[in-house]
């Protein structure tokens, strides 16, 4: 037992001894291990301490460089500002100084005017007392005369009256016979040379319209993308213009056929959109045409618009305006319409500003006379009554709708204006070279031209060209020397003085070449 309780004891000591030992190297091992962190950690802080430093540093250098930057930006708009503020100050300064330099003009304007008002106000007496001394002096001899003529003074002026009424009566009466006399013997003369002098101040050209239109093409192979595919092309663009495209011999042309001048221009201006795009398909032909339509409507306003601000006249309603531009495609016995009315509003102009007349008045109701042949179906009538219904409608003047209506005697004139439209309308008619020939005659003359011209020996072929204003004559080189050329062309010229009858002038050109053939075999 006791041996038990010592060898316990003894255990017990040996273990606490060992558990002593156990702890003393447990805490030099953990005392090592925390000199070890505790070295660490001091170097982790100093070269965080080191970082801290040089990211202060750096940031203290970019915060200096920004500063700087910004300091001199400030720097600049502030010498900007100032530049700035001395000009506005030199502005000021000059402004001022003008107003100072006005102030002493108004000033000195203010002096004289006052003393202007003041030597005004003393004549103003002056003259008020002189007409007080004068009125009293009337009084005075009006006094004395009735004493003297025993007449009150409104007895002797109707006396006056009546005396100076008999005797104005009888010399009105002399002067009236004397001036109707006088106005007999000159008006027919005076007429005569307002008239003449008139046509002489305007003596516009006419162009003859034919019933076909010439289209040019760039080659002769757009001929057959003209026809299309088994016609189709040339039949859906007669079909879309109601206009018959002729193509035929002709070198790089097409012609297009139609009694209608305005489905006619509208065909030609499509045909060569047509042919400068190069699509040619019905499809794009009747968009084409369409478009074409579209603005053509535009297009004889703006003609409108062109004539109304070369004759000087304003105030036209726009429809009025568009069927101006339509006078442009009618004619009239060979005149073009539109021409013939421009040429009666300067006539009747021209004659109204010689008879002191509304000349804008006249001009309008010269341009507007024949405005009834280019309305449209929906009116019946003459076209002169019908020009004046159209008139009327677009709120025309009443002068200037009775000269329309009254410029064929459908109705009797109203104003000297109306006559004036009249006399330049049979004027603008009449005068020579105003309206040409029929077609028939033209072309009679065309190959009567040619016949003369082929009746010569040596003569190859001849051509009328540019509508019979010239000849244009092969002849054979081996017949025809060149001198004997030039004696050729004047005896073809002199053959046609004697045997037709022109308008102007015709060329005669004699064309003589020699050709050397020979053949490679």
């Amino acid at each position: 037992m006791i041996r038990l309780t010592i060898f316990l004891f003894i255990s017990i000591v040996a273990g606490f001894g060992i558990g002593i030992l156990v702890f003393l190297r447990f805490r030099s091992s953990f005392e090592r291990k925390i000199r070890e962190a505790k070295g660490s950690a001091e170097h982790i802080l100093e070269a965080a301490k080191k970082e801290a430093q040089e990211i202060k540093r750096e940031a203290e250098l970019k915060a200096k460089e920004h500063w700087y930057k910004e300091k001199r930006k400030f720097e600049k708009e502030t010498q900007d500002v100032r530049k700035e503020l001395t000009k506005t100050e030199r502005k000021l300064e000059e402004k001022e100084a003008q107003l100072n330099k006005k102030a002493d003009a108004l000033q000195r304007k203010e002096k004289e005017l006052r003393q202007l008002e003041k030597t005004l106000r003393d004549r103003e007496r002056g003259i008020k007392a002189k007409e007080d001394r004068l009125q009293a002096l009337i009084d005075e001899e009006t006094k004395k005369l009735e004493e003297v003529a025993r007449l009150t003074r409104e007895e002797a002026k109707a006396e006056l009256l009546r005396s100076l009424e008999a005797q104005a009566r009888y010399e009105a009466a002399q002067l009236i016979y004397k001036v109707k006399e006088e106005a007999k013997e000159k008006a027919d003369k005076a007429a005569k040379e307002i008239i003449a002098m008139a046509i002489q101040r305007c003596a516009t050209s006419h162009t003859a319209e034919t019933t076909v239109s010439v289209v040019p093409l760039p080659s002769d192979d757009m001929k057959g993308r003209i026809i299309g595919r088994e016609g189709r092309n040339i039949r859906a663009f007669e079909a879309a213009t109601g206009v018959e495209v002729i193509i035929d011999d002709t070198p790089e042309a097409v012609t297009l056929s139609a009694f209608d001048p305005i489905r006619r221009e509208i065909a030609r201006m499509a045909l060569e959109r047509l042919i400068q795009d190069g699509r040619i398909h019905p499809a794009r032909i009747e968009e084409v045409v369409e478009k074409v339509k579209e603005e053509f409507q535009e297009y004889i306003k703006g003609i409108g618009e062109e004539v109304v601000l070369e004759l000087g006249i304003g105030g036209v309603h726009p429809e009025l305006l568009a069927l101006i531009g339509k006078m442009k495609f009618r004619t009239s016995y060979g005149q073009n319409l539109l021409q013939h009315s421009k040429e009666v509003a300067y006539l009747a102009g021209l004659m109204a500003g010689e008879l002191d007349l509304n000349v804008e008045l006249a001009r309008r109701a010269g341009l507007l006379h024949d405005i009834g042949k280019a309305a449209d179906q929906g009116y019946e009538g003459p076209h002169a009554l019908v020009g004046a219904q159209v008139a009327k409608r677009y709120g025309e003047n009443d002068i200037v709708v009775n000269a329309i209506a009254a410029h064929h005697e459908e109705v009797e004139p109203t104003s000297p204006i109306a006559v004036l439209v009249a006399a330049a309308d049979a004027i603008s008619g009449s005068r020579p070279g105003a309206r040409r020939e029929s077609l028939e005659a033209y072309i009679k003359r065309i190959e009567r031209l040619e016949d003369i011209a082929n009746s010569y020996s040596g003569v190859e072929k001849a051509y009328a060209i540019q509508a019979g204003r010239e000849v244009r004559i092969m002849v054979e080189s081996g017949k025809i020397s060149d001198v004997e050329a030039f004696e050729l062309a004047r005896e073809i010229a002199k053959r046609i003085e004697e045997d037709l009858e022109y308008p102007g002038q015709i060329k005669v050109t004699v064309i003589r070449e020699t050709r050397a053939i020979e053949f490679a075999r």
